[in-house]
């Protein structure tokens, strides 16, 4: 289908969605996520042909593990649309309201953004989860994956539409670009006459590509270079479980730990330990000069290190000599995502949380918890690590703006 015919059906769409009550909205999320399960044997059919090619193509392992569906991420797609029909509707919400003195009554309620554009790469699941978010906050979304995944892309929506019409919506709530030439997403990033936001999700050159082309305002969500650093004070016994679960749980997503930050105190103790944990998931450490002679088998990091997201069972380990510094260094190299300080010091975790600059902030935590459906928002969108419109998961509330309605009673202005 020919691009701006879809942003006029989106349009459409749009106003419809508008006109939803939040049953209705609910009773068609279950539905689809009833669908999906039904209809998992085609989808996951789609997606094996999606992944031999992209074996052929010698993808990487972290990406393959992106591209992956099997009957349990098909039901957690499933669990998330149920989920996202259980959460309050925040559609219609008055956020305040208030008198002016001349007698005028505003109120300022939440509105759906409109239509939504998404751009995203080798994540089948996204399909489910950004279909699901925009439509019960009001939005119509049309969705461009990435060429990867376009077979299962293409199962995912076609159950999704049937499954609206099913329920008398229609299906250009949620469209697919198809066409995976580059001109195309290009194109996309260009029918600001139609896209109300668009909405990046994916590795950093995609982000890019995005903000520098996109005549339609954008919502970065970002890359994860995320660090985890050991106090001088960190419980040590809890701080290698967190640290080898934010490295390896899954290595081929944006909040995975992928940078380590050791005070010099507990260098020497922790680091044989870690060494050992990591070693049994095949984790590749990359340290700086005081690292290396702690672990001989240690690899020299290079400045590089310190900025990369791997998605590889791979991390980067920098030693510091106080909290400031670690600060400092994590600020320096990092994507804004997710940060996590290991201590038992209320101190030092208060000056964390304040001073380091990221969406998300933890104390004593692993990283791997930046993420939608642990934060109670059922499926997101994406994490943004902007700091305009959202940040952080962003969950319904997010993909909603706001109107203020005024009510007068024959006021005029001097």
């Amino acid at each position: 289908m020919e691009l701006k015919e879809m942003g006029k059906r989106a349009v459409a769409a749009k106003y419809q969605l508008q006109c939803l009550t939040t049953e209705e909205k609910n009773k068609a999320l279950c539905h689809a996520a009833d669908a999906l399960m039904e209809q998992a044997r085609g989808i996951l059919a789609a997606n094996a042909r999606d992944l031999e090619r992209a074996r052929e193509n010698e993808m990487h392992q972290g990406l393959l593990d992106r591209l992956m569906l099997d009957q349990g991420r098909i039901q957690a797609m499933a669990q998330g649309l149920r989920q996202v029909a259980e959460l309050p509707d925040p559609v219609g919400e008055c956020m305040e309201r208030f008198d002016r003195p001349n007698g005028l009554h505003i109120e300022k309620h939440r509105v759906p953004l409109g239509v939504i554009g998404i751009i995203y790469e080798s994540r089948p699941n996204v399909t489910a989860d950004a279909f699901a978010l925009c439509f019960k906050a009001g939005n119509a979304v049309i969705l461009k994956g990435g060429s990867d995944a376009l077979a299962s892309n293409m199962a995912i929506t076609y159950v999704l539409q049937q499954a609206l019409k099913d329920c008398g919506i229609g299906g250009d709530a949620v469209q697919l670009i198809g066409d995976p030439n580059r001109a195309v997403t290009m194109a996309f990033m260009r029918l600001k006459e139609y896209v109300d936001v668009l909405i990046p999700r994916g590795g950093a050159g995609l982000i890019r590509t995005v903000v520098e082309n996109s005549t339609i305002p954008v919502i970065e969500t970002g890359t994860g270079n995320c660090h985890i650093y050991v106090d001088k004070e960190a419980d040590l016994e809890m701080a290698i479980p967190i640290i080898v679960n934010a490295k390896t749980q899954r290595i081929g997503v944006c909040n995975a730990c992928e940078s380590l930050v050791v005070h010099e105190a507990v260098r020497e103790e922790l680091l044989p330990r870690l060494e050992q944990a990591l070693a049994e998931k095949q984790v590749e450490i990359r340290g700086d000069e005081r690292v290396c002679h702690t672990l001989p088998a240690a690899v020299s990091a290079t400045e590089e290190d310190y900025g990369r997201e791997y998605l590889d069972y791979v991390i980067s380990v920098k030693t510091v000599d106080s909290l400031e510094e670690a600060i400092s260094h994590i600020n320096r190299y990092s994507t804004h995502h997710s940060e996590s300080i290991i201590t038992g010091d209320a101190r030092a975790a208060q000056q964390f949380l304040s001073q380091v600059d990221a969406a998300c902030v933890y104390v004593n935590a692993s990283t791997r918890f930046t993420d939608g459906f642990e934060f109670g928002f059922g499926a997101e969108i994406g994490i943004s690590t902007q700091k305009l419109h959202a940040r952080g998961p962003m969950g319904l509330k997010e993909l909603t703006g706001y109107k203020y309605r005024i009510t007068g009673s024959g006021q005029i202005r001097e």
